[in-house]
């Protein structure tokens, strides 16, 4: 085989996600999840590729100032604390899609969340979580990962294993240090891939 067919095979190869050892057991590379793909802008408007947090477990939740769940920064906080050195990640958007819960600028959401809460977790720009104008990730979120659904209020809450693949949901009423979420989180801590 002449070198220039042989670079072309290999490079067309690369483009469909297969390398030539997977090739040969006539398996494809495993695609990195839609999660990853993604590319949001911190509170401060900073852009944060979700890559960053690969091999990560995450917590997704859609957060508000001003609803009934809001005390949940707290507990968000506590979890996000006893974890984060086993790998736990919190990213928060606020989001003002319920009862204009979220009316306030990303410096106003901020400050209310680091006087009030003393949040020290990954803040995001508002989006919008739900609607004709809603966000690509929660689109993916809601209509494309293994646990769709509309995002029905504020903190709503999603946990992402470490390959970035969506795995549970757990509605508002959830606090994230009710039981049933601790098992969940833990059960993603204590597996490494």
């Amino acid at each position: 085989m002449r070198f220039d067919t042989f670079f072309a095979a290999v490079f067309v190869a690369s483009l469909f996600g297969y390398s030539a050892s997977a090739q040969e057991k006539g398996k494809p590379m495993a695609a990195e999840s839609p999660v990853y793909s993604f590319t949001m802008e911190s509170i401060d408007g900073s852009p944060v590729p979700l890559s960053n947090y690969r091999g990560n477990v995450l917590l997704i939740v859609n957060v508000a100032s001003f609803c009934g769940y809001t005390p949940q920064y707290e507990d968000i906080e506590s979890v996000y604390e006893k974890y984060k050195d086993k790998g736990l990640r919190v990213l928060a958007f606020p989001a003002n899609n319920f009862g204009n819960q979220e009316p306030g600028s990303n410096e106003e959401i901020k400050e209310f969340c680091t006087s009030k809460y003393d949040v020290t977790f990954d803040l995001f720009s508002k989006i919008s979580v739900k609607g004709e104008d809603q966000h690509p990730l929660y689109r993916y979120i809601t209509t494309e990962s293994s646990v769709p659904g509309e995002v029905k209020w504020n903190f709503q809450k999603y946990l992402v294993d470490r390959s970035g693949n969506i795995v549970a949901m757990f509605p508002s009423k959830v606090k994230p240090t009710d039981d049933d979420f601790i098992r969940a989180l833990e059960g993603l801590l204590a597996k490494k891939s």
